[in-house]
């Protein structure tokens, strides 16, 4: 009965010790994963509502602008505007003395009456040789001939009269008129200097006129942007020459083709200046927005994974890891757009393991900041 009793004892004391042992084995096997887990940083994307903003350099230009040059030759007399002058369409600029002209002219016109008088000679004549030839007084050649000479005496006094007209039309030119509303940006005569017809070799502008209430400036928008340039769309252009301000433009039209050199679409944007204070030739920035891609995200560059099969991130999905594909659409330098895969919601891993793997499980130990911002997660091997 004792020996029962022993035996009964000892049979416990052995299989409490090894439920111990199998608890202690357990605990140890839960201690060791738990030392596995790797502390990683998750983050939400963002929703990219907002339209970006690129900035492209270009240069003001009065919106017409012409050098004006003399169409008759002669020397200078008076001139009337000088730089930063405004001019009104037909004001007079200057005048030239042109003293050979006067004398062609003069010439001309006496030989537009000898040509005259000689034509009502032929014609007095003709008629006459007409009116005897029907009396046969005469031959019919000798009223050919009167006849022939009226019609080469016309010829010669309409030729006269062309010459005449030919020469007061440049005799008009000895004023010289402002062609359009603008500013006298460049005088480059003076008082007696020999004017040459603008025809002439060597010939140089008398004024530079420039129209500036309203400027041109031409940008190189880059092609992967082309596609969002719209005629009538509003932009916004900086001056160094204004820091803190800003001027309104409007796209105006664009040249519907890309330059095979610089891969650039080559864009107008207009910008009304009444009151004068952008000039011409300025170095201006214009501020272009670009419309985001419709469900497009945007990410840290610190989340992306660089594979041999292309771009993915790491995304928690039902307490694994999930390695996404991505399409980028513009890079914003730490950040990029993403416009497939991913949504506000998803669950990226920041700084990921380059060893890290598809369907290894997750932990996320939430913390207290709100949704969008930070949060701490553990992510371990299956």
């Amino acid at each position: 009965m004792v020996a029962a009793f022993f035996c009964a004892a000892f049979a416990v004391l052995i299989v409490a010790g090894i439920k111990s042992r199998l608890d202690a084995e357990k605990k140890l096997e839960g201690t060791v994963k738990a030392g596995a887990i790797a502390a990683v940083t998750v983050v939400h994307p963002e929703a990219t509502s907002k339209a970006q903003e690129i900035e492209l350099p270009g240069t003001t230009q009065a919106f017409t602008e012409a050098p004006i040059y003399a169409r008759t030759s002669g020397y200078l007399k008076e001139w009337y505007l000088d730089i930063g002058a405004h001019a009104k369409r037909g004001e007079l600029l200057a005048e030239i003395e042109t003293p050979e002209l006067d004398q062609q002219l003069e010439q001309a016109q006496n030989d537009l009456k000898t040509a005259q008088a000689n034509l009502q000679l032929a014609q007095v004549t003709a008629n006459r040789w007409l009116y005897l030839l029907k009396s046969n007084v005469i031959s019919k050649q000798d009223t050919d001939q009167a006849v022939s000479d009226f019609n080469a005496k016309q010829s010669t006094a309409q030729s006269a009269e062309a010459n005449v007209h030919r020469l007061q039309k440049l005799q008009e030119f000895e004023r010289v008129y402002a062609p359009f509303d603008g500013v006298i940006t460049v005088r480059d005569t003076d008082v007696g200097a020999l004017v040459q017809n603008g025809n002439s070799p060597g010939q140089k502008e008398l004024f530079h006129l420039a129209a500036i209430d309203k400027l041109r400036v031409y940008i190189s928008v880059p092609e992967v942007y082309a596609a969002a340039v719209k005629s009538g769309d509003p932009v916004t252009l900086t001056l160094d020459a204004f820091p803190g301000e800003t001027f309104p433009g409007t796209i105006v039209r664009n040249s519907n083709s890309i330059d095979l050199t610089s891969r650039t679409l080559n864009v107008e944007v207009d910008v009304d200046n009444p009151t004068g204070r952008l000039l011409p030739g300025a170095y201006a920035f214009v501020h272009l927005k670009i419309p985001a891609a419709v469900g497009a995200v945007t990410i840290p560059t610190n989340t992306m994974l660089f594979r041999a099969e292309g771009l993915r991130v790491a995304v928690v999905r039902d307490g694994e890891v999930k390695l996404v594909p991505i399409t980028i659409g513009h890079d914003y330098g730490s950040t990029v757009e993403v416009t497939s895969n991913l949504t506000a919601k998803d669950s990226v891993i920041a700084d990921p393991s380059d060893s890290i793997m598809d369907g290894s499980r997750v932990e996320i130990a939430e913390s207290s900041q709100s949704s969008g911002q930070t949060r701490v997660a553990a992510a371990k091997t299956p």
